[in-house]
């Protein structure tokens, strides 16, 4: 798709505004988890991708020496494709990291002097991970970038890779989701049902047995009452875009307002997966931390 260069910056502006707004509100959470210090790396990121480019755009000039390259606004085509790609060769590698990192927090209670030290982990691997995408990109990708060929005086559009990477990870997230919420709920129903036509049969009597598996699956449907209920506007828009015939402009593909939202679904997915709820009610283990969603059962 072709984006003309006052749009690129203009969406980039407001990314940009709208990562550091959602990074204050998670000031009191930053560094405690993975996703919260990506998420700040990637406000930095972008903020100088921003500035540069506003740089290389408003400069009367039209060039500007950068690390000892001259940089023109030709080359802001080039940045946002290798930008966008960066960004696509980054999503799984932080979808792995961060539901990792979920995992320990919920199952391992750790002690206050590791977890002051995990924040030196997250940030070295937020820089390895940035490091190694954009090695891959220029080292290892068959990733050949569109240029068009015309004085950089007349260029006033960049062709821009589309990617739909993000809904998809999304999508296939929500149907797990889902799919564990209706497996939970159509249980529940089964042992109500049972319990109303056979009081006093075996099979009610092993129902009535089993309550901490009940407590499980309601817990699972309280998991996604609430991330639904916090997320919802959100979810709107996803479904808007995944309709939509074009994609997201790669550059947009990686946020904080999406890895806000990925972090609340992932949160209910490890919680569902791994943990009952009269562990959390007990202090018996750790939800990890969410500004948006609160996790109280």
């Amino acid at each position: 798709m072709y984006i003309s260069i006052t749009s690129i910056l203009l969406s980039l502006g407001g990314k940009c505004l709208l990562n550091w707004v959602l990074v204050f509100l998670q000031k009191k959470h930053i560094c405690r988890s993975f996703l919260t210090t990506f998420s700040a790396s990637l406000a930095v990121f972008d903020a100088a991708l921003t500035l540069t480019f506003t740089i290389l755009h408003t400069r009367s000039d039209g060039y500007v020496v950068l690390f000892g390259q001259l940089l023109t606004s030709y080359h802001i085509c080039l940045l946002v494709q290798i930008v966008g790609q960066i960004h696509r060769v980054l999503q799984w590698p932080v979808v792995v990291m961060a539901a990792v990192d979920h995992f320990c927090t919920v199952t391992q209670r750790l002690h206050a002097n590791t977890l002051r030290a995990m924040w030196v982990v997250y940030l070295f691997v937020s820089v390895l991970l940035w490091c190694l995408a954009a090695l891959y990109i220029f080292l290892l990708s068959d990733f050949t970038p569109v240029l068009e060929d015309v004085s950089h005086h007349h260029m006033d559009r960049c062709w821009v890779f589309p990617s739909s990477q993000t809904l998809h990870i999304t999508l296939l997230l929500l149907l797990t989701l889902s799919c564990t919420a209706l497996h939970a709920g159509r249980l529940i129903t089964l042992s109500l049902w049972i319990r109303l036509i056979s009081p006093n049969s075996p099979l009610t009597i092993q129902t009535v047995d089993q309550n901490q598996t009940h407590s499980r699956r309601s817990f699972v449907l309280q998991a996604l009452h609430k991330f639904v209920l916090t997320w919802s506007p959100f979810l709107v828009l996803l479904a808007v875009l995944l309709l939509l015939p074009v994609g997201i402009p790669s550059y947009l593909d990686l946020s904080v307002a999406w890895l806000c939202f990925f972090n609340s679904l992932l949160v209910a997915l490890v919680l569902c997966a791994v943990c009952p709820a009269s562990q959390i009610s007990q202090g018996l283990a750790a939800v990890p931390p969410d500004s948006f969603c609160e996790w109280k059962f």
